[in-house]
């Protein structure tokens, strides 16, 4: 194990306590109480379903951020552009959540007008985990496809450097018994999230999924540095056509910006796309959420790889993970408790009391 990396187990934390804490440590960075609590939704959601990697560790990065005025604690979200099925939204630099949030509102709300609707989020913060917002869509039964754009962390392929980001990417629909299907993945073969918690936990590093500084190959969870893409030539062309999509059709580029070394590129930015789909425009909900259901079931039941236990669905296992995180608690690593402690310090505030 690497140096400096503590050995013992995480601590289990109530989903309700982390909630609290995520919203007051947001309330005292000075978000409003209503907008620290769509960050703490999107956080715990993470969390509770898995995603540590896109959790409460992001917390200390968030209120860098804020320090450094890239998150605007108090950001004024405007329309810029409006059409009768989509709009774009500036966001004035404020965090991720409290932008898709908006996002979510304004697209359904468009999508119940003319059946479909779609929301630029242009000039945000790290967008969190994406598929906590498809899913607020597919809730309302509506389809949802989401993806964000954001600086460069990931090689492109055939390159040794950052030069694309892992794009997060989700396509949500409403779902039958089991509740909606959730796809959220990202263009990396492994997210810069992941890399991050491998070096604070000493946790390895697999094959073929990053670089070290230099561009070499590595496996070490202290050197890997930047993810390569999923699928090679696949991950990369999808993480450019993000780009393209959700950063500079709506004028707001950031890849070539800091790939130029230009003053802009240097700073935190991201952008986002959400679609939604009024589901009952076009077909009967609950004959959708049948035949949704049927498609599960025969795939379920088709023969298994000897290797493979039973055949998952898209978001199956996070769901499985919500339960169990619900009633058991979200474990988090004591490196993790620590940088929380520290931030609770900061702000004079309670820190988390495990269960």
């Amino acid at each position: 194990m690497s140096e400096g990396v503590v050995s013992k187990g995480p601590t289990l934390f109530a989903s309700t306590r982390l909630h609290h804490f995520v919203t007051d440590v947001f309330t005292r960075a000075g978000m409003t109480n209503q907008h620290a609590g769509y960050v703490a939704d999107a956080l715990v959601w993470a969390n509770l379903r898995g995603m540590d990697s896109h959790g409460a560790m992001r917390i200390p990065r968030y209120i860098d951020l804020i320090d450094a005025g890239d998150i605007n604690s108090r950001a004024n979200i405007r329309v810029v552009t409006e059409t009768p099925a989509s709009i774009v939204l500036d966001c004035d630099r404020a965090s991720g959540a409290v932008a898709m949030h908006e996002a979510v509102a304004r697209s359904t709300a468009l999508a119940r007008q003319v059946g479909i609707g779609s929301v630029f989020v242009r000039k945000t913060t790290h967008t969190a985990a994406v598929g906590h917002f498809t899913q607020q869509v597919a809730n309302q039964g509506m389809a949802a496809i989401a993806f964000g754009g954001s600086w460069p962390n990931m090689a492109y392929h055939g390159s040794r450097v950052a030069a694309l980001s892992t794009s997060p990417f989700s396509i949500a629909v409403p779902g039958g018994s089991g509740g909606p299907i959730i796809l959220d993945i990202a263009t990396g073969a492994i997210s810069v999230g992941k890399l991050r918690q491998a070096k604070r936990t000493g946790q390895a590093i697999p094959e073929g999924v990053a670089l070290d500084k230099d561009g070499n190959p590595t496996t070490d969870p202290q050197t890997a540095l930047i993810p390569l893409p999923l699928g090679g030539p696949k991950g990369s062309g999808l993480s450019l056509m993000i780009e393209l999509i959700a950063s500079v059709l709506v004028g707001n580029p950031i890849l070539a910006d800091a790939l130029e070394g230009k003053p802009e590129g240097k700073r935190h930015r991201q952008n986002a796309f959400l679609l939604a789909i009024d589901v009952a425009r076009y077909m009967d909900l609950d004959q959708f959420r049948a035949e949704v259901e049927r498609l599960v079931r025969a795939i379920k039941a088709l023969p298994k790889d000897a290797a493979t236990a039973e055949i998952l669905m898209p978001g199956e296992r996070g769901a499985r993970m919500l339960a169990k995180r619900t009633r058991d608690g979200v474990p988090i690593p004591p490196a993790v408790v620590k940088e929380l402690s520290g931030v609770a310090g900061r702000f004079g505030i309670d820190p988390l009391v495990p269960l």
